[in-house]
């Protein structure tokens, strides 16, 4: 009997502990309770993130502005720098001699003075510059006998290519009168004796080559048939 009511009143123990138990987390963490801390756990962690934000922001939009205002002042520093860079003024592409790769060549086959190559120049899209050399160098082939010698006809020194003017300048593959010569598929020219991107120009058809002769450079193209010296 003793330990019936012993047993009893152990378990009546543990059943009034759990009802404790249970009483107190409905009141730590009731509805009402459980929503309240939320939200003031939201609040907190919302107000250290829009914090947290401000300061990035702050920090961001800082750094973006100084970045933005130091990219302006360094391009219009650079623009100004360069353009003052030259000695005269003047951008980049503008007011240069040109080189052969700034120019476009065409060449055209004519029919007057027993024949030659009429070569057009005109500067590329963009660029502006100057034919300072008034003669340029030709050549047929590698070899020295292929090399184009000057007759000194027409021309203006130097030449503003631009836009949509050009120059002209006459090319004779031979200024023999003897049979003989050697054939050649194209002509290769360029502005200056020590140009490093000449151009090589195709010949409507082989041409045979004697002792070529080349005038200068002109924006008239009649002063540029080459006339045997």
């Amino acid at each position: 009997m003793s330990s019936r009511r012993a047993a009893r009143s152990t378990r009546l123990v543990l059943a009034a502990a759990a009802v404790t138990a249970l009483a107190a987390t409905a009141t730590a963490c009731g509805p009402d309770d459980t929503t309240g801390a939320g939200a003031s756990q939201a609040s907190s962690a919302g107000s250290g993130e829009n914090e947290g934000s401000a300061k990035d922001g702050s920090s961001s939009g800082s750094g973006s502005n100084s970045g933005g205002t130091g990219g302006k002042s360094d391009s219009g520093s650079g623009a100004e720098a360069g353009a003052g860079k030259g000695g005269d003024g003047k951008k980049d592409g503008y007011g240069q001699s040109c080189g052969t790769n700034d120019v476009s060549l065409t060449l055209t086959s004519e029919s007057q003075a027993g024949g030659y190559y009429l070569v057009t120049a005109k500067a590329k899209s963009g660029i502006t510059c100057y034919l300072d050399v008034n003669t340029p160098s030709v050549s047929f082939g590698s070899g020295a006998e292929g090399v184009a010698s000057p007759v000194g006809q027409g021309g203006e020194d130097p030449i503003k290519l631009g836009g949509s003017a050009v120059a002209y300048t006459g090319i004779s593959p031979k200024s023999t009168d003897a049979d003989g010569g050697v054939e050649f598929n194209s002509v290769i020219v360029a502005l200056t004796e020590d140009d490093s991107n000449p151009a090589e120009l195709k010949l409507p058809e082989p041409a045979t080559v004697d002792k070529p002769i080349v005038t200068n450079w002109s924006t008239n193209s009649a002063e540029t048939v080459p006339v045997i010296p």
